[in-house]
């Protein structure tokens, strides 16, 4: 599968998961557990979703947390590597279970 980070569909959806974070700032306090919540899940989930096809949506959301600032180089290059190490395990699992299961 193409690298979803070259869909055009993954930029419109990251863009709009970034401005809907920064729009949300100004929001009223009391609705940081209802529509502010809501919103940026929701923005969020689109990115997310495209991303899922290539099973990298955890990729995805250490990248947004990166590019809203929550998250530093050294944290989010530690988090990367973990998540391609635990996908690559996971894989290579799931290969061998397939394989016996034919056996």
């Amino acid at each position: 599968m193409r690298d979803y980070r070259k869909l055009q569909a993954f930029q419109l959806a990251n863009q709009l998961a970034l401005a809907v974070y920064a729009c949300t700032k100004e929001f009223p306090r009391e609705e940081l557990f209802g529509l502010t919540s809501q919103m940026r899940r929701a923005a969020v989930s689109i990115g997310s979703n495209i991303a899922l096809g290539s099973s990298l949506e955890l990729e995805y959301q250490i990248t947004l947390s990166s590019q809203l600032g929550y998250l530093h180089d050294p944290q989010e290059d530690n988090l990367k590597t973990l998540s391609t190490r635990t996908s690559k395990t996971l894989y290579g699992l799931i290969k061998t279970y397939r394989k016996s299961d034919h056996a």
